[in-house]
């Protein structure tokens, strides 16, 4: 998918976890690298993960998986902090990024692709998934509308930049139900079970 960089959000504190969740185990290995493995199960070759609250431990949780990573030392700032820290990271061949939750391993990676592709066909400057009725994650966003995410503040991520002309954004229907996203240790478990 020449043009198109994946930012995985990964730079969150885990409050309501209590204690870094994107390590915690799902199916053995740790949350974080089942998200990761997912977005290159696309064929999306450039992936910038965004490190913060533990990055050393995160980042070494993906060893081995061709990733680079953008560190957010403002990551207590919410996540607008690092959605802009990703759109910095990115290159000047990239047209489109793929916005990935660290937090959201059950993401298929047809999804991705589906959303990916919905926004090159219509043109649209964003691309996001519908689930059941109810509008998601992950997005694409177009290059132009880059500086729109890089202008968000406080722990906001695209929604406000995605919900402000319905016109602009393609629509992916998919069957499954929400991707759930793991805040809490229930919420790992009933991944895991």
């Amino acid at each position: 998918m020449s043009g198109v960089t994946a930012i995985v959000l990964a730079a969150g504190t885990s409050s309501r976890f209590g204690g870094q969740k994107l390590l915690a185990p799902l199916g053995g290995r740790p949350l974080v690298r089942r998200t990761v493995e997912n977005v290159l199960a696309t064929g999306i070759a450039d992936i910038v993960v965004v490190v913060g609250a533990d990055a050393d431990r995160v980042c070494a949780a993906l060893e081995g998986l061709p990733v680079r990573f953008a560190l957010n030392p403002d990551y207590r700032d919410g996540m607008s902090a690092s959605l802009r820290r990703g759109i910095e990271a990115l290159g000047p061949a990239t047209s489109a990024a793929l916005i990935v939750l660290g937090d959201q391993p059950a993401v298929a990676p047809e999804v991705m692709r589906r959303v990916v592709a919905a926004q090159r066909e219509t043109g649209k400057p964003i691309a996001a998934p519908v689930y059941g009725g109810v509008q998601g994650n992950p997005v694409v966003f177009a290059r132009e509308v880059f500086a729109e995410l890089g202008a968000l503040r406080g722990d906001r991520g695209g929604r406000e930049v995605v919900q402000r002309d319905p016109a602009r954004v393609a629509l992916v229907q998919v069957a499954d139900g929400m991707p759930r996203d793991v805040d809490t240790r229930a919420d790992l478990a009933a991944l895991d079970g």
